[in-house]
């Protein structure tokens, strides 16, 4: 690249930070990898809002899932040597785990179509979110609870934190020494990634660490955040290092992870699954792309590579506001500019009559659409983009999505494996089901809910194994489905229920299903 060019690009990066380029404002931090080189590293804002300590090359931050190739690299090390295969049952190597009436396998966990419910999830609707204090024993308790699965093994994709937690148990299981241990010596010390660790605890002291923090009305909170992190995400980096590892995907210092990181397994109806081990393999603007985001409270990273251009973006922020897989792309987008073979960004099409809440009958599912567009599932927003054939996709990394335009008062959502789901206009005004005041019982949760009334309704009240939680208000959809809102650290969420009833025409039972843990099933107390 010419000085020039190198010039123009370093200002677009700071055009793109400019707006947390002030006093009293966390801010992020973006790096450009091209050839080899790292041609851009700039910064703005402060890691540190009470000492006024400015982010800088040294600066570290939590890098949350991004953790989770390096977790996919230390079970492919092992393999390699012979000491286990990908083809492994996990009951293999971890037998204490659940019986759930399928065969599932290290591979499986690392592509995500385990069907494993996501641990997040079970402990947040048993009452304890990301901010309670909680322990390793605690977050296993809730996998071992299990009695059921999102789907059958392979079938489908459904992000999973468990899947992770148990990769990284495996890896010092065979390995026989800590998980932090292993990546050091056989990863971060080779490719001379000096500040980046594995922070089990989030009490660890690490030197340089920016503190996250979440926007709260013109200010700032400090991000409070109690669970311990394993193989799902518990590294803490920098854009340097997360250059230095990049890198490793040219030179082959640690031999065959390039080329194993990125294998596909397809879904068992013979569909490609866009996630391969840690990472998501798809296609921006006509360019294969290899990506993953991270995300924990008042951290967010995007470590986003462009092969066939040698070119790799990373944008790390500590300001829980900041999207950093749009800055990515901002950043990916300057770079290109004016490079051949890169298709345009394509035009928005006629938006006429998407806005609005949208409600699949047979499962209850929603989907909200509004100006941007964007879209929210279980509360959290994320914008859409046009795609080359007309319809609107997802912008929020490794989550399918793909709505087409309605066709009056209907339209059909594309989500991973090809599933096609039909969704139409909720009513404006719909009541709860009468019967779901009383006390409820979820036993792959561990926990009571008691639906009793409150102000303007009915509100669910939470006892679960570590934590309660609640009021969270329930609110009318259609029919006999229904949502519980589900307040967070991270955002203001919510579920989506459907009451079933017995013969006798009352409520029996109802089903939950969030983004990464469904089929949870409600018994009277």
């Amino acid at each position: 690249m010419a000085a020039l060019d190198e010039l123009a690009l370093r200002r677009q990066a700071r055009r793109l930070l400019a707006p947390w380029d002030q006093p009293g404002s966390p801010g992020a931090t973006l790096g450009l990898v091209r050839e080899g080189a790292l041609a851009l590293h700039e910064s703005a804002g402060l890691a540190s809002l009470e000492f006024g300590v400015p982010i800088g090359p040294d600066t570290r931050f939590r890098v949350a899932s991004v953790s989770k190739q390096f977790t996919c690299a230390a079970i492919l090390l092992l393999a390699a040597e012979g000491r286990l295969s990908v083809e492994d049952a996990i009951h293999d190597h971890l037998p204490e785990l659940p019986d759930l009436g399928a065969r599932i396998t290290i591979g499986q966990l690392m592509h995500n179509v385990s069907g494993l419910r996501d641990m997040l999830e079970l402990m947040r609707l048993g009452g304890a979110d990301l901010s309670h204090p909680c322990r390793t024993e605690d977050l296993l308790a809730a996998i071992l609870r299990q009695r059921g699965l999102n789907f059958a093994p392979g079938t489908r994709f459904r992000y999973s934190n468990t899947g992770f937690l148990l990769l990284g148990r495996i890896v010092e299981r065979v390995g026989d020494e800590p998980f932090g241990e292993f990546l050091a010596r056989r990863i971060f010390t080779p490719l001379g990634m000096t500040r980046t660790r594995h922070t089990p605890s989030i009490a660890e002291v690490v030197p340089g660490l920016a503190t996250g923090y979440m926007p709260q009305g013109e200010g700032f909170l400090r991000a409070q955040h109690g669970f311990p992190l394993g193989g799902e995400g518990g590294l803490v980096s920098c854009v340097e290092d997360l250059a230095l590892w990049d890198r490793n995907f040219a030179t082959g210092r640690i031999p065959g992870l390039a080329e194993a990181l990125v294998a596909p397994l397809s879904f068992a109806n013979g569909r490609p699954n866009l996630y391969a081990r840690g990472l998501e393999v798809t296609r921006y603007r006509g360019l294969r792309t290899v990506d993953h985001g991270g995300l924990w409270p008042g951290y967010k990273t995007c470590f986003l590579r462009v092969p066939e251009r040698e070119m790799t973006v990373i944008a790390i922020a500590n300001h829980g506001g900041i999207d950093t897989h749009a800055l990515a792309h901002r950043l990916l987008d300057a770079a290109l500019e004016g490079t051949p073979g890169v298709h345009p960004v394509p035009p928005m099409p006629n938006l006429d009559g998407l806005f609005g809440r949208w409600v699949a009958p047979e499962s209850g599912t929603t989907v909200e659409f509004a100006e941007g567009p964007t879209a929210t599932q279980h509360g959290v927003p994320f914008p859409l983009a046009a795609t080359e054939d007309g319809r609107l996709a997802a912008m929020r990394g490794v989550f399918p999505f793909t709505v087409s335009l309605p066709e009056g008062d209907s339209l059909t959502l594309e989500t991973d494996a090809g599933t096609l789901t039909r969704f139409r206009h909720a009513p404006a005004e719909a009541s709860l089901p009468e019967g779901l005041a009383g006390t409820w019982q979820c036993e792959d949760l561990g926990a009571t809910w008691t639906i009793a009334p409150q102000e303007g309704g009915l509100a669910v009240q939470v006892r679960g194994p570590v934590a309660s939680a609640g009021p969270w208000p329930l609110q009318a959809v259609e029919g006999d489905a229904f949502r519980i809102r589900t307040p967070g650290t991270l955002f203001q969420g919510w579920v989506d229920a459907r009451a079933e009833r017995g013969a006798d025409g009352r409520i029996a039972a109802f089903v939950v299903n969030g983004a990464r843990a469904s089929g949870l099933r409600f018994l009277p107390a």
